[in-house]
């Protein structure tokens, strides 16, 4: 984490957003790595963007999990950005954060979303708004989806879950809920059996004329498919 900083303040000022891309990319498998975490990639990332991967929340480990299958760029919650050390990294890799409880910061989001997906660029969103059990989805909600709808961009499901390498059980310790502490999340995750984190990518597709509620309605089933 302390070599992810230094790469951020003294590296990427001299890199093109490419070089920036790779970098995090490698940075994440070695974070991994560093966990004894075993990346386990099904289905297709996408090669290139514009597109929205719309995936469900679990651990602080998401989006280190993410980047190592794919970069993108996160919407965040904007606790997030205050998290000891994990805040400074996310906000030095371009991760958009938004003020769940205001609609006026929702439509600031969706508005730089915009861009971001005229630009080319592959956006991650967790629609359900805070990390979960591990085991039910919570619903989720469809206030992003609008960038999709109003660049006429794709949206790809995905599938985040953390097994129990030897079981090939679900494993809960990574699991940040509740009235988890991060210290104690990140603890119990280096001292658990070995733990492979699954990341199931499902097939792009458009709106078709849905509207943002049913979109997210359809994209939270086929995202609770995709996990079974």
């Amino acid at each position: 984490m302390v070599a992810g900083m230094l790469t951020i303040l003294t590296v990427f000022p001299r890199l093109t957003p490419e070089q920036r891309q790779q970098r995090i990319q490698a940075w994440s498998v070695e974070m991994l790595a560093c966990l004894s975490i075993k990346l386990i990639v099904k289905g297709t990332p996408p090669k290139t963007g514009p597109v929205m991967l719309v995936s469900n929340h679990i651990s602080w480990l998401d989006i280190t999990s993410l980047h190592a299958a794919r970069f993108c760029r996160f919407v965040s919650k904007a606790d997030v950005r205050r998290w000891p050390l994990i805040g400074f990294l996310a906000e030095g890799i371009g991760t958009l954060f938004i003020q769940r409880e205001s609609r006026r910061d929702a439509m600031r989001v969706v508005y730089h979303m915009v861009e971001s997906l005229r630009e080319g660029d592959v956006l991650a969103v967790f629609p359900e708004g805070t990390t979960g059990d591990g085991v039910k989805l919570l619903p989720f909600h469809a206030n992003l989806l609008q960038a999709a709808i109003a660049t006429n961009g794709p949206v790809q499901p995905v599938a985040l879950d953390y097994i129990d390498v030897k079981t090939g059980e679900r494993s809960m310790a990574p699991c940040y809920v509740g009235d988890d502490t991060l210290l104690g999340s990140v603890w119990r995750t280096l001292t658990a059996p070995a733990i492979a984190v699954v990341i199931t990518f499902g097939e792009p597709q458009l709106a078709q004329g849905r509207d943002r509620r049913t979109w997210a309605l359809e994209l939270r089933d086929q995202v609770t498919a995709l996990r079974t």
